[in-house]
């Protein structure tokens, strides 16, 4: 078997990454190869590979227009890559180490703000109750909660402890964390269960998926997203509204609110702060107010004053 098919079998088994991970890690080595098969090295020969033929693979893929985020993603398949070749082929060193993505524009995540979240979370009336309510209770879960689309569609009925108002959520790297429900996801996500319990019978009341789709199988991220779509379309009009928008706007929130980064790096899983703090960037319109308003020098005079 070919080293890369081997590792990429290893991910599948052990790591237990997802198909999606594995397939992306496929396609990012797969570059690579084809970039060094036609560079003039000797290709196939990884111990003879330096940490200069990875800038130069580096700075190819940045010149044919790849962003510094697909860039950092095939690093880290090539750093793990070489990483497996140590242990099992004898690879003297890992070659991509060290070695860094060029810095691309920092682009701040949209998000919506207090009055436009409560506007697309008001219940919808009209149409299918079961649907409606199924529907109110993942908007206001994404936004209670800041879950990523993964995680809310992964979630199991057992995952949701409404007495104590909190929910058990697998991130990424099957990481598990507990977060707190605001008492409107409670109420629509027990509703909801009621809805569930009624028109699907067949479904243990006590566990299996939350939330499901009309044939009573777990609900898909892609209808989910297409859920959402519709109701931004009547209620945010105008506005590109996602599922990561509202968990954008958790965070914005629950930071201008309460000013702890760090709790609320872990209500959203992140494993470094440094990717919270892009969230004190969307912040800065309100501390500026806040200046304005508090600073004895930052207020300026009218001409009434002068």
């Amino acid at each position: 078997m070919a080293p890369v098919e081997a590792f990429l079998e290893r991910l599948e088994r052990e790591a237990q990454l997802s198909p999606r991970t594995v397939e992306g890690y496929r396609r990012d080595l797969a570059r690579f190869h084809e970039w060094w098969e036609g560079s003039g090295r000797r290709a196939g020969d990884y111990a003879a590979l330096t940490a200069h033929d990875l800038r130069a693979f580096v700075a190819a893929e940045h010149g044919r227009g790849l962003g510094s985020k697909s860039i950092a993603r095939a690093l880290a398949a090539l750093r793990s890559f070489f990483r497996y070749l140590i242990q099992e082929a004898d690879l003297p060193r890992n070659p991509a180490e060290g070695v860094r993505p060029p810095r691309g524009a920092r682009r701040l995540p949209r998000t919506l703000d207090v009055d436009a979240m409560a506007q697309l979370l008001t219940p919808e009336d009209g149409g299918e109750p079961w649907l409606a309510c199924r529907d109110q209770a993942i908007f206001e879960l994404f936004y209670s909660s800041g879950l990523r689309l993964a995680e809310l569609v992964g979630l199991n009925v057992e995952d949701c402890d409404l007495a104590e108002g909190l929910v058990q959520v697998t991130g990424k790297g099957q990481k598990t964390r507990r977060v707190p429900l605001g008492g409107a996801a409670r109420e629509a996500i027990l509703v909801w269960r009621r809805f569930r319990a009624e028109r699907f019978p067949a479904q243990p009341l006590e566990r299996g998926p939350l939330f499901l789709s009309a044939r009573g199988q777990r609900l898909s991220p892609r209808s989910v997203q297409a859920r959402l779509k519709a109701r931004a379309q009547v209620r945010a009009p105008g506005q590109r509204v996602h599922p990561h928008a509202l968990r954008h706007s958790f965070a914005s929130h629950m930071l201008e609110a309460s000013g702890d980064l760090r709790a609320v790096q872990e209500l959203l899983g992140h494993a470094d702060i440094s990717t919270t703090q892009i969230y004190t960037h969307l912040d800065f319109s309100h501390l500026s107010g806040v200046y304005d308003q508090a600073h004895p020098r930052a207020r300026r005079r009218t001409k009434d004053e002068e």
